[in-house]
């Protein structure tokens, strides 16, 4: 019976190596921290000097940003994700002018990165090194090098770190440094993540500045909402004017026009009273799509996994739905959920490609997750305004959040989290339960 599987070796194999990898990168980004701390504290003599330090500061504060920012990615790379802190500089300033000056000083961020520097390269050095080191270490013994220095130069090179008194002594450094580069692979992983707690312990935002970006986030936000609900109302009032409206005014003029000929010519009424029957059934087709498009009455019947089913038949590809939501939503979560699935499953039908698609719905730890992939074309793009940013800020509205996964030759998959509870419990239409 085998302990560790075949696949379990590769993971940790390759595990090890990227943590070798990400050692190497640590240590050589350590050396940059010693000379951007000096560069700082000169700076900072220089800002005594009247209209020097304007100059200086923000020139060196972008560098030891682009370097903290640099830590924080890499850490987010370790699965400890470091916020980006820094508050935003004020309205109206021009880069050299003494706001922007004032507000780089008075920043805790601007601090705090400067405090991490030389602690920061010294932990990249050390734990850095020491992820290279020890398995480097294992394999001079692996490869016997000791064995052959002792040979060939008497052991002057490795004396110190591979005592060895005998050619017996030299091949025991085989199994010692196998186990020792074995221990290399296990430790490297942990000891980069260990420098990513620590940069967080200087990197991360204060509770202060936490809920300074907070307030900055929702502000965002909420006027993103409010602009979008603004052109929602205007597309309204534009359907309804060029639409319904038009109709309507249109049927009345027919009505009265059948009134006047109702007595004179009773076949020419009628003809205008079987047109505008037809008018109005057109009218009553537009108004239901124009409410279908504000709530849909499948949603209100039932529910998000209901009318997320109707929406997957109504398409022109075969679409698969996954999973269920045992419950019902609030009504303003419940249709932001459904019109970002239909955003998405828009933009499959429009610019993917596919020929298949598939949605997964379900609902833990009180969050709603919503999946969309398809087998199209993948290269997916926010940027190219393929309807990618109105899902995000229909989510960002209600604190949710959007991750796409679209590499070039597909598969496209779209994830979308909403945070809520769920408001009642489900239940079938025949069930009698209101």
């Amino acid at each position: 019976m085998e302990l560790v599987s075949d696949e379990q070796l590769g993971e940790w194999a390759r595990r090890g190596s990227r943590g070798i990898g990400a050692g190497a990168v640590s240590l050589l980004l350590a050396l940059l921290n010693f000379p951007l701390f000096v560069l700082w504290i000169a700076t900072l003599v220089l800002c005594l000097i009247p209209g020097v330090g304007q100059v200086v500061l923000p020139l060196t504060t972008r560098l030891v940003r682009a370097r903290a920012g640099l830590a924080r990615r890499r850490s987010a790379g370790q699965g400890v994700p470091i916020a980006r802190p820094y508050a935003p500089p004020p309205p109206q300033s021009r880069p050299g002018g003494w706001r922007r000056f004032r507000a780089i000083l008075q920043d805790p961020a601007t601090w705090r990165d400067f405090a991490w520097l030389l602690p920061g390269g010294v932990a990249g050095l050390v734990l850095g090194g020491l992820s290279v080191a020890i398995p480097l270490y294992g394999l001079d013994g692996v490869l016997l090098l000791p064995l052959w220095e002792y040979l060939v130069n008497d052991f002057s090179g490795y004396g110190a770190i591979w005592p060895i008194a005998s050619v017996p002594d030299g091949f025991l450094s085989l199994p010692q440094g196998a186990v020792i580069f074995g221990l290399g692979l296990l430790a490297a992983p942990w000891l980069v993540h260990a420098e990513a707690r620590f940069a967080r312990l200087f990197l991360a935002p204060t509770r202060a500045a936490e809920l300074r970006l907070r307030v900055a986030e929702l502000t965002e936000t909420r006027a993103e909402t409010v602009d979008a609900q603004a052109a929602e109302l205007r597309r309204i009032e534009r359907d309804l004017h060029d639409g319904a409206q038009a109709r309507l005014s249109s049927l009345g003029m027919t009505i009265g026009l059948a009134e006047e000929l109702m007595d004179s010519d009773p076949a020419a009424a009628r003809k205008l009273l079987a047109e505008a029957r037809d008018a109005s059934n057109t009218a009553l087709v537009e108004l239901r799509h124009l409410v279908r498009g504000i709530h849909p009455p499948v949603l209100a019947e039932r529910g998000l996994d209901g009318a997320v089913r109707a929406l997957a038949m109504s398409l022109p590809l075969p679409t698969a739905v996954d999973g269920a939501v045992p419950g019902r939503l609030e009504t303003p979560v419940e249709s932001a959920g459904y019109f970002v699935v239909a955003e998405a499953l828009a933009n499959v039908v429009k610019h993917s490609g596919a020929t298949g698609a598939w949605i997964s719905l379900r609902h833990e730890a009180d969050v709603l997750v919503m999946m969309v992939g398809d087998d199209g074309r993948g290269g997916a793009d926010p940027a190219r305004g393929t309807g990618l940013r109105g899902i995000d800020r229909r989510l960002a509205a209600f604190d949710g959040t959007m991750a796409l996964s679209s590499p070039p030759g597909g598969p496209t998959v779209v994830t979308m989290e909403l945070p809520c509870v769920l408001s009642s419990p489900k239940t079938s239409p025949s069930s009698g339960t209101a």
